[in-house]
């Protein structure tokens, strides 16, 4: 809360009665400041110092200054500026009168003063220090030495100086946030703006919720006349008005950052996400494509608590008409499972998914893989009714691990069927031939695919084996429904990035640190033999299968990235291939 200090200074023109009227007018400000200048002409000037006839006739004696003190300090905190010997004098007669003193900056390096008054004690006064012109170098060195010889309870520092008038853009308003960040100690703001104009109260009130601490106020009689200091001065009604508009301001600084008004005011007038178009069980909402926004009478959520759904890795629970708003009873937590499509029938390197990889079947190395990627409820291998797969059982590397059996060639009714089993939502696509898939591209993936709502989410670029992909379940049924015999889905990529116009496709650029140009996929002995000069290093060096470690290491032995990075991937280069896979998985409207 901020604190006022009255400045009388010169007003009273060394008249007493003046000076005990004043102190009457302003009797009701209990509890504020009150500041002196008790000042000695010969002690602070010399005669020929322009001045010097006026400090002579503004001179109290000692006594003149014990009833004044002792009658402001009925209702007042009484501050002495102090300038000379004979300042530090009245402070000595009136100890118990005293509040606190000041020092002006033409005052702070008055060796004679600050050593008397670190003769002083003043361990329960607090000093004022004035630092206009100073230097911010130069003001950490005053404050730690005249802590260090006065030792006052507590340093403040002001800003302020008087031009009669000061101008505004004098009156070091800005140096407040500076001061504020650069020392811990409280502000003073003193401004000796003209006090006719507004500016005298507005400049004080926009100090204090600037931050400064206290506000120093000139002030004068409101009838008697006014021979010094009356130009940056205000009467006791301006007094009475500025500190009523720091108490009604001060209280905005101290506000709620949001308030009851304004949270009605915005549920009242809020843009509500609608469905754009028809949405089903099962599809998440691309917060671009799939909403519009309106301010409607319809209860739903906000486009701040959709966000947050689907960061969360919620979908659609239920069907969402177009035009609707959406609720909460309208999402579900989605059931996120890896399945992991592997069979025994290679040809171009038999029995692959047995074949070791350090100590494990590349099929169990995969699933060691698997089991660490993010928010999964389950772990699923799964192969075909063929008898040869049956052996597969016997490989799923840990108990949890769901061995799941399915169609022999049609690979996504294979995934539907255990999907439908385990009430899975959306599937994390990986195949067996990838004993290193990425922990860290899958999260990037997983989030990229809730926040976009999209219904199939690959990486753009990759080394081949370390991406899955991710595929919402009722995106796969929408492909059956299209191809009752899916003939070519273990190619199941081309079913969604072929009908684009058909699906929320997502092919995303992962971050640079992810991609490489390595073959990290099981076709060939050459692969083989690529997967274990890197696990055998892993194991030496204790090491994780991560994505981190795997490149530190194939960056720097370009040896074993030669064993086959001559081998290209066939739905890639066959342009046989490519031009059925182009017919076949092609959705004709």
């Amino acid at each position: 809360m901020t604190k006022f200090i009255i400045e009388i200074a010169n007003t009273h023109g060394g008249n007493k009665q003046y000076m005990l009227s004043l102190l009457s007018e302003f009797e009701k400000f209990e509890g504020h400041g009150i500041k002196f200048q008790p000042l000695h002409p010969d002690q602070l000037a010399t005669p020929d110092f322009e001045w010097y006839p006026v400090y002579q006739e503004l001179m109290f004696n000692s006594e003149e200054w014990q009833e004044i003190i002792v009658k402001a300090a009925e209702t007042k905190k009484v501050w002495l500026d102090l300038f000379d010997i004979y300042g530090v004098t009245i402070l000595e007669e009136n100890r118990n009168y005293i509040f606190g003193i000041k020092l002006q900056a033409s005052v702070l390096y008055n060796e004679q003063v600050i050593a008397a008054l670190g003769q002083c004690d003043c361990s329960q006064l607090k000093l004022i220090v004035n630092i206009s012109a100073i230097e911010m170098n130069a003001i950490e060195e005053r404050v730690v030495s005249l802590q260090k010889i006065i030792a006052p309870q507590e340093i403040l520092l002001e800003v302020g100086f008087q031009a009669y008038p000061t101008e505004l853009e004098d009156s070091g308003f800005n140096k407040i946030a500076v001061l504020k960040k650069a020392f811990p100690n409280a502000i003073v703001f003193a401004d000796h703006v003209d006090g006719k104009l507004d500016d005298a109260i507005t400049l004080p009130l926009l100090a204090s919720m600037m931050g400064a601490d206290y506000l120093e106020k000139h002030v004068m009689h409101s009838s008697l006349e006014t021979k010094y200091d009356y130009l940056s001065s205000i009467k006791v009604h301006q007094y009475q008005r500025l500190v009523e508009q720091v108490a009604v301001y001060g209280t905005l600084t101290k506000k709620p950052f949001i308030n009851e008004k304004e949270i009605l005011y915005l549920k009242n007038s809020i843009q509500k996400p609608l469905s754009r178009e028809k949405k089903l069980a099962g599809q998440g909402i691309d917060r671009q494509m799939d909403l519009s926004f309106k301010r409607s009478g319809k209860s739903g959520l906000t486009a701040t608590e959709l966000i947050a759904l689907t960061e969360q890795k919620y979908i659609l629970a239920n069907e969402v008409e177009k035009g609707s708003t959406f609720k909460r009873e309208d999402f579900k937590k989605a059931t996120i499972a890896v399945i992991i499509a592997g069979r025994l029938k290679s040809s171009r390197l038999k029995r692959k998914a047995l074949l070791k990889i350090g100590e494990l079947p590349s099929v169990e190395k995969c699933i060691q893989s698997c089991l660490k990627l993010p928010e999964t409820t389950y772990t699923v291998l799964a192969t075909s009714t063929e008898k040869e797969d049956a052996e597969l059982a016997d490989y799923t590397y840990a108990p949890q691990v769901v061995f799941h059996r399915g169609h022999p060639d049609d690979v996504i009714q294979r995934y539907l069927d255990v999907t439908e089993k385990l009430g899975i939502d959306v599937v994390i696509r990986v195949t067996a031939d990838m004993p290193y898939v990425s922990k860290e591209i899958t999260e990037y993936l997983l989030k990229v695919h809730f926040e976009s709502g999209a219904d199939y989410t690959a990486a753009k670029d990759c080394a081949v084996g370390t991406a899955p992909e991710i595929i919402n379940v009722q995106a796969l049924n929408k492909v059956k429904e299209h191809f009752p015999s899916a003939d070519y889905s273990e190619y199941m990529t081309w079913y969604f990035q072929n009908n684009r116009e058909f699906f929320n496709v997502k092919v995303v650029d992962l971050p640079k640190d992810y991609v490489r140009d390595y073959r990290l996929t099981l076709d060939y002995q050459e692969d083989l033999d690529l997967f274990n000069a890197l696990q055998a290093h892993l194991d030496k060096e204790n090491k994780d299968g991560s994505l981190f470690h795997i490149f530190a290491f194939l960056d720097e032995s370009p040896e074993v990235v030669q064993l086959n990075n001559h081998i290209g991937l066939k739905y890639k280069t066959d342009q046989k291939l490519i031009d059925t896979l182009n017919q076949v998985t092609k959705i004709k409207a």
